[in-house]
């Protein structure tokens, strides 16, 4: 009875395993709580990595080596997917390559409302030499003191935002530079069908037809109570990527891992390829700033259809202190043809 046991509780472990490895196999990588275990992948690995441990411990009584062996091979096994899972993603790359002529710079950062000094967010835009600056959580009268300060220093922006008139989470502000033309609020709502749920992001399209619709991402977090507003902002995200030319950054509240459903001919979500994830930097957590960078969770993206190809990211560690709980994220688009 107690070797059954024993056996049904093994097969059991690598069940769990297996779904917390790879949930998008199980379809459970959008379910209450597999979508939050998962987008704390490293945390995982080092879990499987004491499950292996204490498996190897209980291999020390030889009535229950077999049990344990078992246990230490789900453990080790599970944790060198996780951890190949997040080194292929990649795990930080040094900076971004010299921009070109024909090259866009976008930054994001939730900049947790009043949180986050409007110097830090203006020294950061303008060291890196951005052309576009996602900001969630962030007002428009932030946004304009962030234009203004930027103005001054020699990099001008055109300021956008949507809001559901309430605190600084209701906010999102999407700053573009005057040289990709000139650019107009898509009218939305918070219906769900125009625009996410619970949170605002900004559509933004040029006025004259030419260049990409960018969009600043602001998506609810995948909390208990707000799991079907968090699957249908990911479904209304992606349905942004339907056109062939189209930026989004922002805070997504979800990894790569929740996307998987939601991507089409190849893409990471809808017709949008994840930036971060193709040039190193995928596995690097951009919340929660209290943990280290290779603990936390990627979140924040910025993604791109085919018509931009993305050559360089960087997750900025050095402003963990600054007052947000998210790390910003660079990256420079070439186009492609």
């Amino acid at each position: 009875m107690l070797r059954l046991t024993g056996i049904l509780f093994t097969i059991a472990a690598a069940i769990g395993a297996a779904i917390l490895t790879w949930p998008q196999f199980f379809r459970l990588e959008q379910t209450f709580p597999i979508a939050q275990l998962v987008s704390l992948r490293p945390i995982v690995a080092m879990g499987f990595a004491v499950v292996a441990l204490l498996g190897l411990l209980v291999c020390l009584g030889r009535r229950t080596r077999g049990f344990g062996a078992g246990i230490a091979m789900i453990g080790i096994l599970a944790c060198a997917a996780n951890v190949g899972i997040l080194a292929f993603r990649g795990v930080g790359t040094p900076g971004l390559p010299e921009p070109t002529a024909d090259s866009i710079r976008v930054m994001t950062w939730n900049t947790a409302g009043a949180a986050t000094d409007v110097d830090a967010i203006v020294q950061t835009a303008i060291a890196m030499d951005v052309d576009v600056v996602a900001l969630p959580e962030t007002t428009e009268e932030t946004g304009k003191a962030i234009a203004v300060a930027m103005r001054e220093r020699g990099n001008p922006m055109w300021v956008h935002e949507e809001n559901y008139q309430g605190w600084d989470a209701t906010y999102t502000t999407l700053l573009i530079s005057p040289e990709l033309g000139d650019y107009a609020v898509v009218t939305s709502d918070s219906s769900g069908t125009r625009n996410t749920s619970v949170v605002p992001s900004v559509v933004a399209m040029p006025v004259n037809g030419k260049g990409p619709t960018i969009v600043a991402v602001h998506a609810v977090a995948p909390r208990p109570n707000d799991m079907d507003h968090w699957r249908s902002d990911l479904r209304w995200v992606a349905d942004q990527c339907a056109s062939p030319d189209v930026i989004l950054a922002g805070d997504f509240n979800a990894t790569v891992d929740h996307m998987s459903r939601f991507g089409t001919g190849g893409g990471t979500l809808g017709r949008c390829h994840d930036a971060a994830s193709v040039t190193g930097n995928g596995a690097v957590g951009t919340w929660d700033t209290d943990w280290p960078a290779l603990l936390g969770a990627p979140i924040d993206h910025v993604m791109a259809t085919d018509a931009w190809r993305a050559t360089g990211s960087v997750v900025v560690t050095s402003l963990d202190g600054s007052g947000s709980d998210h790390r910003p994220v660079i990256v420079q688009l070439e186009p492609v043809g």
